[in-house]
């Protein structure tokens, strides 16, 4: 088999997939009273069972009756600048808080069933006249910004460590270098990518349109881009700026440890209890910088003195 006639048997495995989970939801959707109210639907209900096993096997894990979900990520970014807070593992890992290893239409598959509808993404212009560099200490920004609109989620980040659970809003984790502060907290919008036409300069011409998430792999911004490739973007008028966020790096575990991402429709005070099972366990040595240790790194001499 070609290369050519390889790369093309795996993109349409790949997309029956997608189509197969597409399908599952949207039959789910049908037998709920209305977009939102997933819990009127009892557990029986042959369409939901099969719509939480088919997300299960993509290691999804989604709770219909709480309208929430939530998915394995991995941490990369905890001392850099962000601009996005999730991406695929072949999107922008080195300006991400968070990796994760799931197809982004399978995810965009998940928020969906969860009855979100996409909203409008940020625009923004530059003010005339410009505002004084003492206006901008003070907080005006150089912008004039229309943030993003729309239905959305609330994002939450759990993992257990020992008999402790933690659970945190994602805002919470992030750093606003000109506030000095966490980030507000607020509903993400999402956006749901977009499609994308044929490449021509592609020699497989494959007639599909192709899903942007799919292609560039970054999943949540943090700072806005133009594009709206993202599934969810924040909705801060400070998100316009790309050179102010930092991870919390005092909350977060070290990075390549795994975590759990959660999208709820509502606040979460708590984690709901068909969600609860399988979260991501850290030992606590992992939370301690002085044993993450860079490859072929032999770790600090022992002290002198024998203490």
């Amino acid at each position: 088999m070609s290369q050519t006639s390889s790369r093309l048997t795996k993109f349409a495995s790949a997309f029956a997939l997608i189509a197969l989970l597409a399908a599952t939801a949207l039959a789910w959707r049908s037998h709920t009273a209305t977009p939102q109210s997933p819990a009127q639907v009892g557990p029986e209900d042959p369409a939901l069972a099969a719509l939480v096993e088919a997300m299960r096997a993509q290691d999804v894990h989604l709770d219909p009756k709480s309208n929430a979900m939530w998915i394995p990520v991995r941490i990369e970014v905890r001392d850099e600048l962000l601009e996005y807070l999730l991406v695929g593992s072949a999107g922008a890992t080195h300006e991400s808080m968070f990796s994760t290893h799931i197809r982004p239409s399978v995810l965009n598959t998940a928020l969906l069933a969860l009855g979100v509808a996409p909203g409008r993404n940020a625009k923004w212009q530059a003010r005339e006249p410009r505002p004084s560099e003492a206006e901008m200490r003070a907080g005006v920004t150089p912008y004039e910004v229309t943030v993003p609109e729309g239905d959305g989620f609330e994002l939450n980040l759990a993992w257990r460590q020992g008999e402790e659970l933690f659970f945190y809003r994602v805002e919470d984790l992030l750093r606003n270098l000109l506030t000095g502060a966490s980030m507000q907290r607020h509903r993400w919008v999402y956006l749901g990518s977009k499609m994308l036409p044929p490449d021509p300069r592609k020699k497989d011409k494959d007639p599909r349109e192709q899903f942007a998430a799919d292609v560039y792999q970054n999943l949540i911004n943090v700072a806005y881009f133009n594009e709206a490739y993202t599934l969810i973007t924040s909705a801060l008028p400070e998100c316009v700026e790309q050179t102010i966020w930092l991870p919390n790096a005092w909350l977060i575990p070290q990075r390549g440890e795994q975590v759990a991402l959660f999208f709820s429709r509502g606040r979460l005070t708590e984690i709901p209890a068909a969600l609860a099972a399988g979260l991501p366990k850290i030992e606590p040595a992992a939370r301690d910088a002085r044993r993450v240790l860079a490859p072929g790194d032999e770790g600090p001499p022992p002290p002198k003195d024998g203490r």
